[in-house]
This record gives C-alpha cells, sequence and structure tokens, in this order.
C-alpha cells in the first residue's frame, strides 16, 4: 500500500507547513511558546507566476520549486522537514467500519479491498493511506476507519518539489483538514469551547472559495464555488490596461484610479456576498440544519475592505475574519501590523504546520 503519510500521524520535530496554492507559495513555522502554547516562529509568501499551478495541479515544476526556494530564503527557515497540503478536490475520503481485533497487516488488506468500492482507478494508480478514527458508533467491537486516496502522480508532485527545494517531504495532509485543525483552536478559546455553535469557513482563494461548514469540530458540509479574487484582478486588468502582476499588487497596496471603488471593488463586494449567501442556501436545502451562528472568512481576498461588512449585512448572521495566529507569541522579527494584515491567507499552511503538534 502506498503510504499517503498518515492524515494523522503524530510528528514531533521542528516542521514547515508549506501551502502551494494557484497564485503563490506560503509558509508557516511554528514552535512551542505563547498564551496557546504555540507560537509563530516564522511566516512567509512568494506569489506564483500565472499557469504554475492550475486547479490544484502543478503544471511547472521549475517555477514552483524557484518560488519554494525563495520563500524559504525570506523566512530565514533552517528547518528540512516539511508537512504538504493536498486540494480537497484532488482525494478522495470515506469512512468505513471494519472488525477492532484485526491486525495491521489484516487492517491494510481489508482496507485495500473496501478501497476498490470507492476508488474510480487501479490502486496501483493512487497513494493510499487510512487511520482509524475511534470506535464505531452502534457497531459493537468496530472500528470507524478514514480511507484517503488521491492520484499518484498528484502525491508525487508535490513531494518533488519539496526535495528539489531541499525539503524532506513528512506528512501529507488535505488542505481541508488543515483548515479545520485550525478552525477547532480557535473555537476552543471561546465560552464553552464553542459547543454547540455551527461556524461556517469561508476560504475566498484566487479562483476558488472553499466552503465548510462545521459543528464541534465536524463537518456538516463541504463545497467548492468557482468565485475568488482573481476576477476582480481581471477587471483591473481590463479598465485600466494593466499587467496581472501590477494590478494584483495595486489591489493588495493601493495606487489605482480613484474611481477603482465605485466601478470595480463595490462591484466585486456584492458578487462576493452573493456568493457566500447562496452558499449557504445550499447548505439549508441540502442538510436537516436550518441556522448559521458565525461566518468565518479567511483567505487572501479576506482582508479586502468592506467585505465582512456587506456580507454581515447581506446574510444577517455575524462574521469575522479570522487569524490562524490568535492567541500564538510571536518569534523574533515577525511585525505584528504585518502579519495581522497577511493572516488570513495562510489559514492552510498554519494548519499544516500544526501538525508538529497532532
Amino acid at each position: 500500500m502506498m503510504d499517503f503519510a498518515s492524515l494523522l500521524k503524530k510528528k514531533n520535530m521542528p516542521l514547515i507547513g508549506l501551502d502551494i496554492s494557484t497564485s503563490g507559495i506560503k509558509i508557516v513555522e511554528l514552535a512551542e511558546g505563547g498564551k496557546d502554547g504555540l507560537r509563530l516562529e516564522r511566516c512567509a509568501s512568494e506569489p506564483l507566476p500565472r499557469g504554475a499551478v492550475v486547479d490544484g495541479n502543478i503544471d511547472n515544476i521549475e517555477q514552483v520549486v524557484d518560488a519554494v526556494k525563495n520563500v524559504l530564503r525570506k523566512s530565514g527557515t533552517r528547518a528540512k522537514h516539511v508537512a504538504l497540503g493536498m486540494p480537497s478536490a484532488s482525494v478522495i475520503t470515506k469512512k468505513i467500519v471494519l472488525p477492532g481485533d484485526l491486525s495491521e497487516d489484516e487492517m491494510e488488506l481489508q482496507v485495500e479491498n473496501e478501497a476498490n468500492q470507492y476508488i474510480p482507478f487501479a490502486l496501483d494508480e493512487v497513494s493510499l493511506d487510512f487511520d482509524v478514527i475511534g470506535p464505531a458508533q452502534n457497531s459493537m467491537g468496530d472500528v470507524e476507519v478514514l480511507l484517503a486516496a488521491s492520484r499518484k502522480e498528484k502525491v508525487e508532485d508535490r513531494v518533488a518539489v519539496a526535495e528539489a527545494a531541499g525539503l524532506k517531504p513528512t506528512v501529507m495532509d488535505i488542505e481541508s483538514y488543515a483548515a479545520r485543525a485550525v478552525i477547532d483552536r480557535i473555537m476552543r478559546r471561546l465560552p464553552q469551547n464553542g459547543q454547540g455553535r455551527i461556524v461556517a469557513l469561508f476560504q475566498i482563494g484566487s479562483h476558488i472559495t472553499h466552503i465548510s461548514v462545521l459543528l464541534d469540530g465536524q463537518p456538516l458540509y463541504e463545497r467548492e464555488q468557482p468565485f475568488g479574487g482573481n476576477q476582480l484582478t481581471q477587471e483591473i486588468v481590463r479598465a485600466y490596461g494593466m499587467t496581472a502582476e501590477d494590478a494584483e499588487q495595486r489591489k493588495r497596496h493601493g495606487g489605482l484610479p480613484e474611481a477603482y471603488e465605485r466601478e470595480l471593488l463595490e462591484p466585486f463586494l456584492e458578487s462576493a456576498a452573493v456568493e457566500v449567501s447562496r452558499a449557504i442556501q445550499f447548505f439549508f436545502t441540502s442538510t436537516p440544519y436550518t441556522r448559521i451562528d458565525q461566518i468565518c472568512l479567511a483567505g487572501g481576498c479576506a482582508i479586502i475592505p468592506g467585505l465582512v461588512d456587506i456580507v454581515a449585512s447581506r446574510t444577517k448572521v455575524p462574521t469575522a475574519v479570522i487569524s490562524p495566529f490568535d492567541g500564538m507569541g510571536l518569534g523574533a522579527g515577525l511585525r505584528e501590523q504585518t502579519i495581522k494584515s497577511e493572516a488570513p491567507a495562510y489559514l492552510v499552511a498554519c494548519g499544516l504546520a500544526m501538525r508538529r503538534f497532532d
């Protein structure tokens, strides 16, 4: 059986969380310390050339390797072990129930047999792993097992990038699971650990918005919608004749014409609010649930001025931009104001880095 680096395996060595997305590379390194027992040691990002990563697939390994090397230099990290993330759409997961008295070899064989029912590829074409979650409900003596599988070449591409950049791949996680770990940590800081609250997490990336609705840390609903910050970037390119790189830079740091907010930003924010509202309605019609208690915004778009207010206004649900670094101490050389403004984009990288402390 191909090792998928065990979704939930414990790792204690210094570990970098490496997030490879369509728009760029982000890394996070954590250490013990701070109010919550964690300290942010390093974080850094590096943009990727257009087309280097498309729909979660690495199309130009050399460009991605160069970007990883650059971000490592920026961060100053000396850690070599790395946790990588796979896009949720690239991984098939399934919970199955197996007898609890199986040996490890017997369970591995049984998992392979079960996998044939759920995976539309030959087993020699996939990287497959499993983890025993715990006793199965309503089935005495059985255990619940989480099976995860991805096309082998997709896993190998990420491993090849890390190794070419001088890193040692140690953990391969699923991006949505990494984000969920961060949300769990944030919820534990609320009264009663946030128990009973239904939280909708919207990770608004450059091209895709990933939606997870969670109750007590468990996913009730997950979905991806083709909406992201690149739509605003392309509108800027068309309206003002800029390159995509220049448009992205000015979108983030200013320098656009005075009419930008009225002509482009406000319509984009309206569209974002519509997408969020639509996703919530899909959740209501697809599940028995009829309420959302909190909306959390993350991803590079989450910090766009006005987004929180318009989403809260349209949905009538309390809405906040979340920082994965809330409650953490900061390592030497990290500027609190910079971290605060960029933090929502580091959700997945932070969740990956947290695997060091599982």
